[in-house]
């Protein structure tokens, strides 16, 4: 029935209809909502070059996006030149992808799925890195430690406040490396990171982080006799040649003899042998001890590049934990034979050599972090070892310089005197009653008197021997217990008795005044001398095996408490290891004053406790 000509069919429609569609309104909204966000987080991931999977839910307006996550290395420094120095062309403006400023070679570990609403809810999957990597690759594009914020890291840990600086731009300025949030951390450091261009100062000439440069010595330095040795062989083999080159005599076309040419070619090649035996070596130290020694021509001349591609490594050098240098292909680096001096458990080599390079290494500036001197060898280099007394028995020190430790003994010129004058009156005695008998009673007792006197300058030749063998007995007893002397003071006299030995013996080979001058002025240096050692431990396994068992009896007499005649013997028998033992003793003391509660010992705290972090 009609009421006022409405029915109920047009109230519906007039009523249902709006309310149907205000029902539908929000999920359009959502919808027109949903496709824009969407079209948003595909064109952020498009211009950040990212590859995800996308999803879309418009009824309840999410987004699922599903993204890579990868872990993250340097590339090869030598190798990938153009990768290494230069930042990328596309870095990424997502939250989390910071890494995205350089480039890295990565892998794919895995996937992240999101669920966001809005695209500023979006966030890029932070990639795992070795820390000592990261911190490696910024140390040689420029970067600075902040020893207070690795201080506070150290202390801290995941507390430590976010956005504390970890490294800083080259002027000290900019923060390169801070703490981020730990939203994606998963419970691992989270930290972030900052670049431009201008930073890099650094480029391939300079030498990374962990590695030293260890100086050759002076041609005859290190062994005086080398020198003479090599030029009597170079000259027979010049002469051989020249004999040679005599005796054919070969014309070239326009008349004129090769023989100008040859020679020529033989002083290059004899230039050339020379100059690759007194190049720097270049040496790479892990937390795991030496992994890497080059030649520095190798090392500037694309040596290592060649190296690369010749391929035969093996298993001892492929390891890569704990290199504080980006990865590179470190079997095919060795261009030196570094097994003598490896780090290996049952000899202690590996372990002084690591200990002497990285000291080498260490000054106010520049700290090699990522091999740690282990605690007994830096106690070991600070205590008080070395008697002066037996310094001054082996000829190293003057009795003068030392703190009184001798007994000293009246002279034997009055005894002596004494026991001659009364040997005298019983001559004298003896022969007069002689002079009293008869011929043949005379002949007899003047042949039992000489027999008497004999027997008499034995005995008292005897107990002269006896009395100074007491003597130097009790002398070396007292130089074993006198007061002791650290390693730098001891190195000081140890090198002045050396290159007094080495004067002498160029000397006694025609050597030249300048040349000694010249040879002294350059030894001044301790720490030069020190590397003029390690270079040679490099070089000769037998030398660095000998040195290695003089540190080795060194640190035994000192944990045990003292010298013994045994170890004084040993020393006189080598007193040159010694000396070259006592530079590297001398080195180790001095870098442990620098490196303890400083930046440094921070920094090995911190890549200890965190091997893994998460950059984004």
């Amino acid at each position: 029935m009609a009421d006022n000509g409405r029915s109920a069919t047009d109230i519906i429609t007039y009523i249902g209809v709006p309310l149907a569609v205000l029902g539908v309104l929000p999920i359009m909204y959502n919808t027109f909502v949903t496709l824009v966000n969407a079209s948003k987080i595909k064109r952020m991931l498009r211009h950040s070059r990212l590859t995800a999977l996308t999803r879309s839910d418009v009824v309840n307006r999410i987004i699922e996006i599903e993204l890579p996550r990868y872990a993250v290395t340097p590339w090869d420094r030598f190798q990938q030149q153009q990768e290494y120095w230069s930042l990328s062309r596309n870095p990424s403006s997502i939250p989390g992808g910071s890494w995205t400023t350089f480039n890295w070679k990565t892998n794919a570990v895995g996937f992240k799925t999101q669920r966001v609403e809005y695209a500023d809810q979006l966030r890029q999957p932070q990639v795992d890195i070795r820390f000592d990597e990261l911190i490696s690759y910024l140390l040689d594009l420029g970067a600075v430690p902040d020893a207070h914020g690795w201080r506070l890291l150290r202390s801290t840990g995941l507390w430590t406040p976010v956005g504390c600086a970890l490294m800083k731009s080259p002027d000290g300025q900019s923060n390169a490396l801070t703490l981020a949030p730990l939203n994606d951390s998963d419970g691992n450091l989270s930290l972030c990171v900052t670049w431009q261009p201008e930073w890099t100062i650094r480029s391939l000439s300079d030498l990374p982080p962990y590695w030293v440069s260890l100086p050759a010595p002076p041609h005859g330095l290190m062994d005086p006799k080398q020198e003479q040795q090599e030029n009597t062989g170079e000259e027979k083999k010049k002469a051989e040649a020249e004999a040679e080159m005599g005796a054919s005599q070969p014309v070239l076309a326009n008349g004129k003899d090769t023989q100008f040419s040859q020679r020529s070619s033989l002083d290059s090649t004899t230039q050339q042998k020379l100059t690759q035996e007194t190049s720097s070596i270049t040496c790479q130290i892990s937390i795991d001890g030496i992994i890497t020694a080059l030649t520095e021509e190798k090392r500037h001349n694309g040596g290592i590049a060649r190296n690369n591609t010749m391929g035969g490594a093996t298993s001892a050098n492929t390891t890569t934990a704990g290199i504080g240098v980006p990865r590179m292909s470190l079997a095919s680096l060795d261009s030196l034979y570094i097994e003598h001096i490896r780090v290996r458990t049952g000899t202690s080599d590996g372990m002084w050599f690591a200990s002497a390079a990285t000291a080498y290494g260490t000054s106010s500036h520049t700290i090699l972090w990522n091999y740690r001197i282990p605690d007994d060898i830096l106690a070991f280099a600070r205590r008080e070892t070395v008697p002066c007394g037996v310094l001054v028995l082996l000829g190293a020190a003057n009795e003068s310089e030392t703190p009184e430790w001798a007994t000293q003994h009246p002279h034997d010129h009055n005894h002596s005197h004494n026991r001659f004058v009364q040997r005298m009156n019983e001559q004298r005695s003896a022969q007069r009653a002689e002079s009293l008998l008869p011929a043949r009673q005379r002949e007899a007792a003047a042949r039992e008197r000489m027999h008497r006197e004999s027997q008499q300058r034995m005995d008292d030749m005897r107990e002269q021997q006896y009395r100074n063998q007491e003597r130097r007995d009790q002398r070396e007893m007292e130089a074993l217990h006198s007061a002791r002397w650290d390693a730098r003071l001891v190195a000081e006299h140890a090198m002045c008795w050396l290159l007094k030995k080495r004067q002498e013996s160029r000397n006694g080979d025609g050597g030249d005044a300048d040349g000694d001058a010249n040879q002294q002025q350059a030894a001044t240096d301790l720490k030069q001398m020190a590397g003029h050692v390690l270079y040679r431990m490099v070089c000769d396994c037998a030398f660095s095996a000998k040195l290695c068992r003089m540190l080795d009896r060194w640190k035994e007499w000192a944990d045990l408490g003292g010298m013994k005649k045994t170890d004084l013997q040993a020393l006189r028998s080598d007193m040159e290891t010694f000396v070259y033992a006592s530079l590297l003793m001398a080195l180790i003391k001095d870098s442990a004053s620098a490196v303890d509660g400083t930046l440094s010992v921070d920094l090995q705290e911190c890549m200890r406790l965190w091997r893994k972090v998460r950059l984004g």
